[in-house]
């Protein structure tokens, strides 16, 4: 199956998909936009369609509504949109980070562009970091995604990876799920949404207190599994049963010792544990199109 990531760069380690241009440490935001694949500009065009009649006679009408959306390196198509979609161009998200690589101490680790272009993200290590017994690291990471088809809205998220199994799991911030969101009926403010999503050291220390709490806190099977039914019978209520019995079979392997760093102290029959068997499932395990559709799922994954 063909690749769904146009072009993508990362730094360090291998991404799990194993796709990519590697980078150095500490490259300017101008060669991140080149590697990533991020060097272009989202264009747009009036629409504009042909009539015609039974003797092939016809003219090119105008739709004043919506614009079309289209690359200005290679001509090709994006989406159809209406006229008060407000445009974030792949600059704007490489330029968010700038100042917080350049000045607050950020390492961006991936960038890229998914389907073509209609999807855009960038990763960055904020620096902060935590370990859980057993040596069980966990570093805090903002996620910044856009799409330019109307399938996400402008995302910064703050969320942590958990380096022994790179699961992904989201920060909640006090009264939301983690994420600022900007719809594209409006206009894009880096600075306003830094503002609002509140980067700080606070709030890295807030949720590794509450997953210290839950590997603290110990998990029976039986709980495990009513745990994981909840979880897999309230997700997609259009999946087969059979589907979601074979997930929920998987997940409790996981949790059984079975999954990435499932017997650290901080795992082994533990909430965090059981937390981490679905993430592990979700990021790593389930039957995905492909391994970019996988990707695609961990960034607009809700918080836990």
């Amino acid at each position: 199956m063909a690749h769904e990531i146009e072009t993508m760069a990362y730094k360090n380690e291998t991404p799990w998909h194993g796709l990519g241009n590697q980078l150095t440490a500490h490259e300017p935001i101008e060669v991140w936009a080149k590697q990533a694949g991020m060097d272009w500009q989202i264009r747009e065009a009036s629409v504009r369609f042909m009539t015609g009649n039974a003797s092939g006679v016809g003219k090119i009408e105008a739709f004043p509504e919506n614009k079309v959306l289209f690359r200005s390196d290679t001509n090709a198509p994006l989406s159809v949109v209406s006229q008060r979609f407000h445009v974030v161009q792949p600059s704007e998200i490489l330029e968010f980070y700038r100042d917080l690589t350049e000045v607050s101490g950020y390492e961006l680790e991936t960038a890229g562009v998914l389907k073509g272009g209609r999807k855009m993200w960038a990763l960055a290590r904020t620096g902060q970091s935590s370990t859980l017994k057993g040596n069980d690291a966990m570093n805090a990471y903002v996620l910044l995604a856009t799409a330019c088809d109307g399938t996400l809205a402008t995302t910064a998220q703050f969320t942590s990876i958990r380096v022994v199994c790179n699961n992904t799991l989201a920060v909640a911030l006090a009264g939301s799920n983690g994420a600022v969101k900007v719809p594209h009926n409006t206009s894009f403010d880096a600075q306003a949404v830094k503002r609002q999503l509140g980067i700080s050291v606070s709030k890295w220390d807030s949720f590794m207190y509450a997953m210290k709490g839950l590997s603290e806190r110990k998990v029976q099977k039986n709980e495990a599994m009513n745990y994981i039914s909840r979880v897999f019978l309230n997700a997609d209520k259009a999946a087969s049963a059979n589907t979601n019995e074979r997930a929920m079979t998987k997940v409790l392997a996981l949790f059984d010792g079975h999954g990435r760093g499932a017997e650290l102290a901080s795992s082994k029959g533990t909430a965090f544990g059981l937390l981490n068997s679905v993430t592990d499932f979700v990021d790593h395990e389930r039957r995905a199109r492909s391994s970019d559709h996988r990707l695609e799922t961990s960034m607009r994954r809700p918080a836990h």
